[in-house]
């Protein structure tokens, strides 16, 4: 058995060894002291600054006026995905991650489409909607099947 100092001293981790992948993908999610606090409080900043945003483009404030909620949206973002990473790199290959990546990739298309940028922050909103609110089995559901067979990628 593993003891990390700050971590939940219940979680019983394994010995995972030093590879890459011992590291990204241990056999039990870390916890820390704190961690159920912190994604409430990121995520609560989160949808708040997103809604802002989404607002201020809805009707039509500068560009000027929204940066301040752009950059607070996505330092939140960043932070509740650096938890989920800091768990278990296995969150990407779950249904969960890869609605992250699929707002994160639309995301990145508002600027080239601008226009557009109220219908593309929608479908982003219904994405994370839809994915936080789905079961749970969907949400932990493995895209390729790693855990299913036992394999560890």
């Amino acid at each position: 058995m593993v003891k990390l100092s700050g971590v939940n001293s219940s979680i019983k981790m394994k010995p995972v060894g030093n590879d890459l992948k011992g590291i990204l993908f241990p056999l039990e999610k870390r916890k820390w002291r704190g961690s159920r606090a912190a994604r409430i409080t990121l995520r609560t900043i989160h949808l708040l600054s997103f809604s802002v945003l989404f607002g201020g483009h809805w009707f039509g404030l500068p560009r000027t006026e929204l940066a301040v909620w752009l950059y607070l949206t996505v330092f939140t973002g960043a932070g509740l995905m650096t938890l989920e990473l800091y768990s278990s790199f296995d969150w990407i290959l779950q249904l969960a991650g890869t609605l992250v990546l699929l707002k994160l990739a639309i995301l990145i298309l508002t600027p080239v489409f601008w226009e557009h940028r109220i219908a593309l922050l929608t479908i982003v909103m219904i994405i994370g909607s839809v994915g936080s609110h789905m079961p749970a089995a969907l949400r932990h559901f493995y895209l390729l099947p790693f855990r299913q067979t036992g394999f560890r990628p």
